[in-house]
């Protein structure tokens, strides 16, 4: 037992430093710090480790220490999507019906799209994954799977490029809000006819599920925001409250078959907020703890896939899947909005940035594996898929910016050449010209 937990803790601290490197790595590319610590999770697997003399990867990690880093992957995931619904702001829902219909067009084309391409394409998705495509789940998930969005990922990118306010931003992270909900609404579901919930039919699952939903708001809430707002005691600490509704939540959920990370979401929509924003004593410490564990998602997800193992079939499905996930959701999103009226340069930014996946993506690929939707040669794929659509949205920005300025200088008024906003992080790059959400903006 002590070696079986000297290996964990050994393992653990690898993957933090490999993260840790790898993501501010990413960060001097001008790429989002997940780019990196996914790279980090796949290198530590048998794409690169493994294959050097000895099998490092194998000895560091092996298969009876891996249970229990994927269980605190699982925490972390869960208080990462608790995070994501409590700082998801019901303001922008109302964004009016530019980001609706984006949202529609976005989500809705690529779903389409990727059913039939299951049906089109089915003898390249056998060769890939022979054991999963026939399923009758499996071409919803697949909808799924290249139709999802990261908001979380987003909301840093328009906020680190000064795109926050901004006409483009302020539609983009709506219509990713509306995406998500959707999307995750679907996702359990598929789940529910895939037989996940295997203790109640799937209608008994679906409404048990949502009389949990309607106890977390109209019960769980209210008695929350109650406990909360009293004198400030001990037992007043916002803290372990939301700790315990985040994963207690989990708890339902998985119990009800719709996995853990739908409870998170469903705890962190259902925290009582202070004065209709996130308080901030809740959310840092959350975001600390979870983006401490998040590195062991992605190295589970790493140690999950080897890359050297797609062939030809592997990698043709990957060029499918990228032409459906990325053509699918830009050219909709960027028509939709230039009939809202926005121009020619506020689309495009717009169609690149609901393009954005990363760690939302990976957490639905996950779900979809741990639930036997998809098997491991095709997770690969759709791995590879999150990753070159995440590390494109940034120089995409940066082309679509740059091409905007005309000459312009590189700097806004009281920026220096030298200030913190460097060419990795340009924040002229989106909203050049300050174009400020207004009344007309969505």
């Amino acid at each position: 037992m002590s070696h079986l937990v000297a290996t964990v803790l050994g393992g653990v601290a690898l993957v933090v430093l490999a993260s840790w490197l790898l993501g501010g790595l990413a960060r001097r590319l001008g790429q989002p710090t997940v780019v990196g610590q996914i790279l980090a999770g796949v290198a530590l697997g048998p794409t690169l480790l493994g294959r050097l003399p000895g099998d490092p990867s194998g000895y560091l990690f092996p298969a009876e220490a891996r249970p229990f880093l994927a269980m605190l992957a699982q925490i972390a995931v869960v208080l990462f999507m608790f995070v994501a619904g409590y700082e998801t702001d019901f303001r922008t829902f109302k964004a009016g019906r530019t980001a609706v219909s984006v949202a529609a067009a976005a989500l809705l084309v690529p779903m389409a799209l990727a059913v039939a391409v299951v049906e089109l394409c089915s003898g390249l998705f056998a060769a890939v994954d022979p054991a999963h495509a026939d399923q009758s789940s499996f071409a919803m998930f697949m909808a799924v799977a290249v139709s999802i969005t990261a908001l979380p990922v987003l909301a840093a990118i328009v906020r680190e490029r000064g795109a926050a306010g901004t006409r483009a931003g302020t539609v983009a992270i709506a219509a990713a809000g509306f995406m998500d909900v959707a999307a995750w609404l679907v996702l359990a579901a598929v789940l529910s006819d895939a037989g996940q919930a295997t203790r109640w039919s799937w209608p008994a699952a679906l409404a048990l599920l949502t009389a949990f939903a309607g106890f977390l708001f109209g019960v769980a809430r209210p008695s929350l925001r109650w406990w909360l707002e009293r004198p400030a005691t001990l037992m007043s600490n916002p803290v372990p409250v939301a700790l315990v509704l985040a994963l207690g939540s989990a708890w339902v959920t998985e119990s009800l078959g719709f996995h853990a990370v739908f409870g998170g979401f469903l705890a962190g929509l259902a925290m009582p907020r202070r004065d209709g924003a996130p308080d901030a004593d809740v959310l840092k410490p959350m975001e600390q703890t979870s983006g401490m564990l998040l590195p062991l998602f992605f190295a589970t997800t790493g140690l999950s896939v080897d890359i050297g193992t797609l062939g030809a079939d592997g990698f043709g499905l990957l060029g499918v899947i990228l032409l459906v996930a990325i053509v699918g959701k830009a050219v909709p999103a960027y028509g939709v909005a230039r009939l809202r009226g926005l121009d020619a340069r506020q689309s495009a930014l717009v169609a690149v940035m609901v393009n954005t996946r990363g760690l939302t993506e990976l957490i639905v690929l996950d779900v979809g594996r741990s639930a036997g939707l998809i098997g491991e040669e095709l997770y690969a794929v759709l791995v590879l898929m999150a990753l070159a659509t995440t590390f494109t949205t940034g120089p995409l920005l940066q082309l679509i910016g740059r091409g905007a300025q005309d000459g312009r200088p590189a700097t806004r008024k009281g920026h220096s050449d030298h200030s913190t906003s460097s060419s990795a992080h340009p924040v002229q790059t989106v909203g050049t010209g300050g174009e400020k959400a207004g009344g007309n903006a969505t």
